[in-house]
């Protein structure tokens, strides 16, 4: 679920701390400065798309650990995931999104999609200041490298 700043500005990852931004800068190439209409176009030119697992939730603050899991809403990414045949592989942002894919989306999928890769990668977020940009770049480039 995006947090606070993302969500006031409508915009995946608009804390001025997330590292997400950075990390396609350091991957793809995509320029961080990009006005963010252009870089979902810079990420979709690069056939990577972006979309949250949560679609609705109960949350005091931004922290995913604030989140009350009894109140979690899927966005329907089974049914818009089915509709990707050139689909290669699921990067999950973070633990708490790859526990709500665990739990909320990979149940739904069509069986031709149960043996695709779903990568659990450490989250770009601030909240995770252990994780240096380098280390996200390393930790990330199994996206990289699915992408040639």
């Amino acid at each position: 679920m995006p947090g606070n700043a993302s969500l006031h500005a409508a915009m995946y990852y608009a804390h001025p701390r997330n590292r997400f931004w950075p990390l396609m800068q350091e991957l793809l190439g995509i320029d961080a400065g990009l006005a963010y209409p252009a870089r979902l176009q810079a990420l979709a030119d690069c056939k990577v798309g972006l979309w949250d697992v949560i679609g609705q939730c109960e949350r005091r603050g931004s922290l995913d650990t604030a989140i009350v899991a009894s109140s979690i809403v899927v966005n329907p990414l089974a049914a818009r995931l089915a509709s990707l045949p050139q689909l290669r592989a699921v990067a999950c942002n973070g633990a708490a999104a790859a526990q709500a894919w665990r739990r909320h989306v990979q149940p739904l999928l069509p069986v031709a999609l149960h043996t695709l890769p779903v990568w659990a990668l450490p989250s770009t977020s601030p909240a995770n200041a252990a994780w240096s940009l380098p280390r996200l770049c390393a930790a990330w480039q199994p996206l990289r490298d699915a992408l040639d």
